[in-house]
């Protein structure tokens, strides 16, 4: 189990390579107190009773009404837009270099909500303090463990609003999905809504076609992997809750041999094909380098994978919503059913 608060390890991935009609979409975060269909364990709106909701952490946020000032890690806040579900401000990583929404804003329009922070170990607090928060929703990779967070001003964070943390490992994808999607309906999220039924009926029927392309090409090894300056990470299914569900439908994904801190083998770039994969799944984060930034690293260049053409971007800080994972599913899917074997 990962130390409290944060995991070193997903710090470590995360400088891999540098250090719905409009209807039915919510303003604010929430419109208000309404009938949940989640049960007392979970969370719920409306009534005179006030409003409740019970975190990963079994930690139970008790308030008088549906809270309507939400921040959020980036990846949590686009994960509840998709549900319908709208934050004040966010942190984490949520606009590129180049001034571009990062991967992990999903659909989320990033020049609506107040950004505390754009980088690890930045979130500013006397602004968020002017939020008038109601609630913080972030991830969790390990107990405890509040991600994008940061330790030395946690204390003074969680004075200022109540915390809810959605695990996302370990856990399997469609949990965490569940997850933020009763979170979303106990903030005023409509799950009926024609955009969020119709993501859902696109996931499903990709990881349908994920699994019949894993049945219709057997045999094709697929790894996980992110690539920085120095090392060369091959990642593990079990800490990820994405590849734990591709390998749930019957994808063959690596196992790495040597493991460290539960997420990835940290491998030196001569050491780049110690395993024999067939497609790659790449993380596309902008923390992490790219095909484009490989060329000139031999290793690299002749990975079978990389030169059958066999790469996946692959957005490995997942956006747990049914919108958010059906693109890539299908993606996959299309790449399992058409991959050579080449390794």
């Amino acid at each position: 189990m990962p130390t409290p608060r944060f995991s070193l390890s997903r710090r470590s991935l995360l400088t891999a390579g540098t250090a719905v009609g409009a209807g039915a979409l919510l303003t604010a975060c929430g419109s208000g107190p309404r009938e949940s269909a989640s049960d007392d364990t979970t969370g719920e709106a409306g009534g005179g009773d006030g409003w409740s909701f019970t975190d990963d952490r079994g930690v139970t946020v008790e308030l008088p009404a549906a809270p309507e000032r939400v921040v959020a890690f980036i990846g949590s806040a686009a994960a509840l837009h998709d549900f319908g579900v709208e934050c004040v401000g966010v942190f984490g990583p949520t606009v590129g270099a180049d001034g571009e929404p990062d991967e992990q804003a999903g659909d989320l329009d990033v020049t609506k909500p107040t950004v505390l922070g754009n980088a690890w170990g930045e979130f500013d607090v006397d602004t968020y303090a002017t939020l008038e928060p109601q609630l913080l929703v972030t991830n969790m990779f390990g107990e405890d463990a509040l991600w994008y967070v940061p330790d030395d001003a946690r204390d003074q964070i969680e004075r200022l609003a109540p915390t809810a943390g959605i695990t996302a490992s370990p856990t399997t994808l469609r949990v965490a999905i569940e997850r933020y999607a009763e979170l979303a309906e106990a903030l005023g999220g409509d799950l009926k809504a024609a955009p969020v039924v119709k993501a859902r009926e696109r996931f499903d029927a990709a990881a349908e076609s994920l699994r019949q392309a894993a049945r219709d090409n057997p045999g094709v090894k697929v790894l996980a992997c992110s690539a920085s300056a120095d090392l060369f990470y091959a990642s593990t299914p079990d800490a990820y809750a994405d590849l734990s569900y591709f390998a749930e439908l019957g994808v063959e994904v690596i196992t790495p041999d040597d493991v460290e801190g539960g997420y990835f083998e940290n491998l030196s770039w001569e050491n780049a094909d110690r395993y024999a994969a067939d497609v790659l799944l790449l993380d596309n984060r902008s923390s992490a380098l790219q095909p484009a930034d490989l060329t000139d690293r031999p290793t690299w260049t002749r990975l079978p994978a990389v030169q059958a053409g066999q790469i996946v971007p692959w957005p490995s800080e997942t956006r747990f919503s049914y919108a958010g994972c059906a693109p890539f599913l299908e993606e996959l899917a299309t790449a399992v059913r058409d991959a050579e074997r080449v390794a």
